[in-house]
């Protein structure tokens, strides 16, 4: 094998802890990474949906990582960020914001550092992982972002691309601001 092929057989990865954990997704589903910034929740979304963010202009929902895989909630703190990646959802690329704890760094894999994902013990569902790769003493979880986001957040991301999503947004917002009077009505 010549060294050309084997530097193209190597893909980056985008590391990040989740949880505690080591994860990793294809740097090429990766857009951008943002520090964390208020999120505006939206009513009747799956509970992995933290809500949604105006990027320049463009309403994004933003999936809680953590609670996709079973773990509670990720909690904010000033290394809590959003990873704006592209999925592929239901055959269309489709933006979302993935939150996590934090980013680690851009690790570069071969396919002799990513084994197979064991049946068991991962604390994650298995069809969410491509591999785990093997980055110096450490085992990360590679995950498959197309298949991790379900058809829950498919439908959130449909609806946020029709303006759904901004209108209920608004509607709680204005909830918010102004809650109803609730004073007991006059006897």
């Amino acid at each position: 094998m010549t060294s050309t092929s084997a530097t193209a057989e190597r893909r980056q990865h985008l590391a990040f802890v989740l949880g505690g954990g080591d994860y990793a997704v294809g740097i090429l589903k990766v857009k951008e990474i943002l520090q964390y910034e208020e999120i505006t929740a939206v009513p009747s979304t799956p509970r992995s949906i933290r809500g949604v963010i105006n990027l320049r202009g463009r309403v994004v929902p933003v999936v809680d990582l953590a609670v996709k895989c079973g773990m509670p909630k990720t909690p904010v703190t000033r290394r809590t960020c959003i990873l704006v990646v592209e999925a592929e959802l239901g055959g269309a690329a489709t933006v979302m914001g993935l939150m996590a704890d934090s980013v680690s760094e851009v690790i570069d894999l071969g396919p002799d550092e990513i084994e197979p994902t064991p049946a068991f013990g991962a604390g994650i569902r298995v069809d969410y992982l491509l591999g785990m790769g093997r980055f110096g003493r450490k085992l990360i979880l590679l995950l498959d972002i197309d298949r991790m986001l379900s058809a829950d957040e498919r439908e959130v991301t449909l609806a946020a691309a029709r303006g759904e999503i901004e209108a209920a947004a608004a509607a709680a917002g204005a909830a918010a601001a102004h809650p109803p009077d609730l004073q007991a009505p006059p006897a």
